[in-house]
């Protein structure tokens, strides 16, 4: 044994295993000044300390300030926590310590993220990889990067301009065009790639957000020069999904490019119950999708695929005389993503799909959807309680009010009130939003873990903040 690893991965393992054991019952975020972790902060030490230490030191220091996001009743953010198999895999993927960029480099975690990008591609019923390729990102906001990025090639190519050699100066203008609820992470991405992210064309969306695919229609009429849709499969309030069959037929007649955002909606596609919400998403052109969102793998797992090999690689295509590209460039994962030197982010994807199959996948998602609707149901019973969207996948808009006749002002108020009381109190931790000028609560049910058990406690501990809450707000209205 090496005396310089055995004792501290051991030791770290203990600490780990710990965390874990105690995670279900953990309160969820409790509330911390930063001063209580003013033991983390200071000068750099002059002299190393023993490695045990330092681990045991960064976990005694830190664990005030750790959430439980990990755990059964962490419902923001729409944030996954890590099946067994896949922290166990990036575990091993830190320990390997291989560079994921080319075969050469790792050959054995280049096949095996080459075999999980192939898995992703079945399960979420795209082109298969002859077509097709994907590539492993830090998130989804990379992911939107990449496809669109490929997006820009190939369109500009058809133009007959090298965006990669000759830049955007000159070149033909490539309109955007987005629904007007499309994420953040699009936004960002759109500045980053230089097309601005106030110069694009919004199309109306309906109650529960979803883009309209007739008012996107009378906008690509009269267009004709280079065009980005950007589409979105799963609304980060409610979950719902843009009518992609009908987006996919209006993109594809009009030669416009299609992307859609997946981020944790497409895995919808992974199980027959729900796969009828994404139908038509194959007819698009690049995906983005978040493996730590819903297949509930570590962070950072990002997955780009596009639909145009040539395009997706020759937007990250890179030179030097030092490197040694594969003969099949579809096996060199730093083909497909911005980044040379990177982790291979896939394997903890191989180890979860490998853990779970598809039935598998399909019941942890179908299971979450279930319990998000019982969540709604139990919430939902109670006076002044309601619930904002149609529950079609595991995202639950909830809204609070003092009473009949109470304005939006006053609920609004209780509403936010009320959340900050449930994240104090520890139970369950979830988010706040504003959804058509509304104050709600938002609530996502996306881990593994999570039970019946945890949606009914999380429950009685959301209505039992929301009961003196009301009250309050209602005696301030009787002064």
């Amino acid at each position: 044994m090496d005396d310089r690893y055995d004792p501290l991965l051991r030791r770290t393992a203990d600490l780990a295993l710990d965390f874990i054991d105690h995670l279900p019952e953990r309160a969820v975020a409790p509330p911390v000044e930063i001063d209580t972790l003013a033991a983390l902060d200071g000068p750099l030490p002059e002299d190393g300390e023993d490695p045990v230490a330092v681990i045991e030191r960064l976990v005694r220091d830190a664990d005030p300030g750790i959430t439980a996001s990990a755990g059964p009743r962490y419902f923001g953010f729409v944030t996954g926590g890590a099946l067994p198999a896949a922290l166990a895999a990036d575990w091993l993927t830190a320990t390997w310590d291989q560079v994921a960029g080319m075969y050469i480099e790792t050959p054995a975690l280049a096949v095996v993220e080459r075999t999980a990008a192939r898995w992703l591609l079945d399960l979420f019923g795209l082109p298969g990889p002859q077509t097709t390729s994907v590539g492993f990102t830090t998130g989804c906001t990379m992911a939107h990067l990449t496809g669109l990025a490929a997006a820009r090639h190939a369109l500009l190519a058809r133009a007959g301009w090298d965006v990669e050699a000759r830049g955007l100066f000159g070149a033909p203008e490539i309109a955007v065009i987005v629904g007007d609820e499309a994420h953040v992470s699009i936004f960002a991405v759109l500045q980053m790639l230089g097309f601005g992210a106030e110069r694009v064309t919004r199309i109306k969306v309906d109650g529960q957000g979803r883009m309209r695919a007739d008012a996107l229609a009378a906008a690509l009429d009269g267009r004709d020069g280079p065009t980005i849709v950007c589409a979105q499969a799963g609304n980060v309030n409610t979950g719902a999904f843009d009518p992609l069959a009908e987006i996919a037929e209006t993109c594809r007649a009009r030669g416009v490019w299609l992307h859609v955002d997946g981020a944790f909606g497409l895995w919808a596609a992974a199980t027959p119950a729900l796969r009828h919400l994404v139908a038509g998403v194959e007819g698009a052109d690049s995906w983005a999708s978040d493996a730590h969102k819903w297949l509930n793998v570590p962070y950072d797992s990002g997955i780009v695929m596009v639909a145009d090999k040539d395009a997706h690689g020759s937007a990250m295509k890179r030179w030097g005389t030092y490197l040694v590209p594969s003969d099949d460039p579809a096996i060199d994962g730093s083909n497909w993503v911005p980044e040379s030197s990177r982790r291979a982010r896939g394997v903890a994807i191989y180890a979860a799909l490998r853990s779970l199959g598809r039935k598998g996948v399909a019941a942890m998602i179908e299971r979450n959807c279930a319990l998000a609707r019982r969540m709604a149901k139990r919430l939902a019973a109670a006076p002044g309680v309601d619930i904002l969207n149609d529950v079609v996948l595991n995202q639950v808009l909830v809204r609070f009010s003092p009473g009949d006749g109470a304005d939006a002002a006053a609920a609004d108020a209780l509403t936010r009130d009320v959340i900050a009381r449930v994240q104090a109190e520890g139970t369950c931790w979830l988010g706040g939003t504003t959804w058509h000028g509304m104050a709600a609560m938002r609530v996502s049910v996306s881990n593994w873990s999570t039970t019946e058990a945890d949606i009914d406690r999380s429950a009685e501990a959301i209505l039992g903040c929301y009961a003196p809450a009301r009250g309050a707000a209602v005696k301030g209205n009787e002064r």
